[in-house]
């Protein structure tokens, strides 16, 4: 899958530890002011998965689909499109999944480092733990087990799990040092499979554009076709076992190599964004994509695909909202893509594709004079894109994991460290950086405020902070929140808060900290995963100039739309 470069448990944890900082105190908390709630829509609708990512069917020819940030495995209808959980939080975590001839089930947990397997009718058991990004998986003959490491590690191992799940065998889960190691180095080896008949594996390398076959005992590594954008998985055909299949997540390709002239078709063309494949067992291929969060099935003769699940949005993060002419357009962090939404209609269209257009995943978003910036402490990433060509103008890197980020009249980028807990300030070319504020605990979003004054959410203190950028003095000016993430400042000057503990938004008075809740009981709020960012995708808050209030519900992938109520009521 496609998540790449991401950073390690410990460094994130690092968010959530943060020692006490001197603070002005808040203000006392004002009775929250009695008010009728904001009527609530939902002006985009959901869909299932956070991403998908791997897929695979088992011997009855059932399809399970994973996703890493849902952190669930799914099963899926492939003639009805019905879809139902069949591993959920957080074990389901599954980045490729795979099963054996004896219909056991084995699956990649890529945020936490671990691997499992399930056993016919048993419960999920831990095989390995302590692996740098496992990605994929795939059973071999006798049901040896094989899984890679892509983006935090780079290595293929093997994981001996004949005596997990038996009876008194006192099985204990191996860690990354006790396991079997068969290449290293090999480019980024991703969704591969191993052949029945020859007993190789077949797969591609994500960061060289190559598809290699690669001999399990010995680690010899023979190139077999190449030219490829970004390969990102290959399957055998079970109705003819020389040609092999290849997803190009750069280009939405799909490809046919022969393994014996190693001759190259393509097949079909869909967008970039695809991330596995699969067949079942009469043949008929599968393909998923992490940016539609959907599966499709693609006619192998005619490159026609038929649309099985997808999602208007994948997995909506940070908001942002604009204005031109009475239209409101919000800007959605969607994980894997970049995407705006009309604010009337619904209508979703994509700004940028990850991995089409960059190769960052975006969770925080914001619209300056100039730019808009997507922040990924995926992939320790500020983007700067033109806001009047919605083209990729620069990528910043060398931040500790990045969450949010605000763009000043001059130019200047205001950006929140996970990691580090720093407010860094950061010339327009990304060269010159400096800290403005240091043990911000858990930060998370930022809103812009009145000339250098900036609002930041800081999930593990519960709080929101004030900071003027220019003399670096703070306050906190609302604290006893539960799980503050995204924050807007509304045109009356209140700050609208996305207060998950409590699956509300808050609107809070800054000079008198009086609070009114606008909405409650919303679908908001995907746990993190232990070692994780505070808030792994958070949720966004935009507030429009005609007071309507937008909010990405991360449970249902979904966007909620809250509209005032009028004054006679």
């Amino acid at each position: 899958m496609g998540l790449g470069r991401f950073f390690t448990a410990g460094a994130l944890a690092l968010a959530v530890v943060g020692s006490a900082f001197a603070q002005q105190a808040s203000p006392p908390v004002a009775p929250e002011a009695p008010a009728k709630e904001y009527s609530q829509q939902f002006l985009v609708p959901g869909s299932w998965f956070h991403g998908v990512h791997g897929l695979a069917f088992n011997k009855d020819d059932q399809l399970f689909v994973g996703s890493v940030i849902g952190q669930t495995i799914y099963r899926v209808q492939v003639d009805t499109g019905e879809v139902d959980r069949a591993i959920d939080v957080p074990a389901g975590m599954a980045d490729d999944i795979a099963f054996a001839d004896d219909g056991t089930m084995a699956w990649t947990a890529f945020l936490s480092g671990k691997v499992y397997i399930r056993r016919p009718g048993g419960e999920p058991i831990e095989v390995a733990h302590g692996m740098s990004g496992p990605n994929s998986i795939a059973f071999g003959k006798d049901g040896r087990l094989f899984v890679s490491e892509v983006f935090l590690g780079d290595a293929l191992y093997e994981i001996d799990i004949k005596s997990a799940g038996k009876p008194n065998s006192g099985f204990k889960a191996f860690p990354r040092n006790e396991l079997r190691r068969i290449a290293e180095k090999m480019g980024g080896l991703n969704g591969f499979e191993i052949h029945k008949d020859d007993g190789f594996l077949y797969g591609p390398l994500w960061f060289k554009g190559e598809v290699a076959k690669i001999n399990l005992e010995t680690g010899t590594i023979e190139i077999i076709a190449s030219g490829f954008k970004i390969p990102a998985a290959a399957n055998i055909d079970p109705q003819n076992r020389d040609n092999l299949y290849v997803v190009d997540t750069g280009t939405g390709g799909i490809w046919s190599v022969s393994l014996t002239s190693k001759a190259k078709r393509l097949v079909a063309s869909m967008k970039p964004g695809l991330d596995n494949l699969a067949f079942d067992s009469r043949g008929r291929l599968f393909v998923t994509s992490m940016t539609d969060n959907g599966i499709y099935l693609v006619d192998k003769h005619t490159g026609a695909a038929r649309t099985i699940v997808e999602g208007k949005l994948a997995s909506p993060a940070d908001l942002a909202v604009t204005t031109d002419g009475g239209k409101e357009t919000v800007h959605v962090a969607d994980v894997f893509s970049y995407r705006t939404v009309d604010g009337q209609s619904g209508a979703v269209a994509d700004v940028l594709r990850v991995h089409g257009d960059t190769h960052a995943y975006p969770i925080g978003i914001s619209v300056g004079p100039r730019h808009v910036l997507l922040t990924s402490w995926f992939s320790n990433t500020v983007e700067k894109v033109d806001r009047k060509t919605g083209k990729l103008v620069a990528t910043l890197t060398g931040f500790a994991a990045p969450a949010d980020a605000v763009e000043a009249a001059d130019g200047t980028l205001h950006v929140v460290e996970i990691a580090s807990g720093n407010l860094v300030k950061v010339s327009p070319d990304g060269k010159t950086r400096s800290i403005v504020a240091k043990e911000l605990r858990g930060p998370v979003t930022i809103a812009q405020g009145l000339g250098n004054l900036i609002y930041i959410t800081e999930y593990t203190a519960g709080a929101v902070t004030q900071i003027d950028t220019a003399s670096g003095a703070r306050k906190v000016v609302a604290d006893g929140l539960a799980g503050p993430e995204g924050i807007d400042v509304g045109p009356d000057g209140r700050l609208f808060i996305a207060e998950v503990g409590q699956k509300r938004v808050v609107a809070i008075h800054p000079e008198t900290g009086a609070r009114t809740v606008i909405a409650s009981n919303l679908d908001i709020g995907v746990p993190t995963y232990t070692g994780g960012p505070p808030a792994l995708v958070p949720t966004g808050v935009a507030v429009a100039r005609s007071g309507a209030v937008y909010v990405s519900s991360d449970i249902r992938n979904a966007l909620y739309k809250l509209t005032p109520p009028s004054p006679q009521e």
